[in-house]
């Protein structure tokens, strides 16, 4: 029996309870999961590629899973998923915009692979409102975020943030002088 392998690939920045709770979900349903810390050229990058993949990991240890590996990629994920052999793609949607966007991908993907089916999970109700964006945002203002990431990432963002905060805010300055 040929494996169930799915590829889930995400551009958090930084990754969320709402990501970890698919990639959670989706080890329950798939031999294997391939995590993967994706690049998308419409967004700009907070965290390295490593400080995501670093992040993605320590949500794979809090769950305990085996059969989830946490990869980074740059490229289309179509062909990271020919590399390893998947199945499947799977896409997390919270709302209606997800879903347009994530169709319009998929169809893009079939256009280059039929053989590699793309699925959608829903995230939880509680974990809709959240995105990297809100999650960075709060951060920059010294808000709380560990309820929206792990209390490990909650710090790690807050330590980041703060210094690309602090250097902006001189930067400011001086412009000002």
């Amino acid at each position: 029996m040929k494996q169930k392998i799915v590829v889930y690939p995400i551009s958090g920045n930084p990754p969320t309870w709402g990501h970890a709770d698919i990639m959670m979900r989706a080890a329950q349903h798939f031999d294997k999961v391939f995590w993967l810390a994706a690049i998308n050229p419409q967004k700009g990058a907070i965290f390295t590629m490593e400080d995501r993949i670093e992040m993605m990991r320590s949500y794979v240890r809090y769950y305990k899973l085996n059969n989830v590996v946490v990869e980074g990629h740059s490229g289309a994920v179509i062909r990271f998923a020919e590399k390893v052999q998947a199945n499947f793609l799977l896409r997390g949607l919270r709302n209606t915009s997800d879903y347009q966007l994530e169709h319009d991908l998929a169809a893009g993907n079939r256009g280059i692979n039929k053989q590699i089916e793309t699925i959608c999970m829903f995230t939880k109700p509680h974990f809709a409102t959240i995105s990297s964006t809100l999650v960075r945002e709060l951060a920059m203002l010294g808000e709380r975020i560990d309820q929206y990431v792990l209390p490990s990432i909650s710090q790690f963002v807050i330590e980041k943030l703060k210094g690309k905060l602090e250097g902006h805010l001189v930067e400011s300055s001086i412009k000002t002088t």
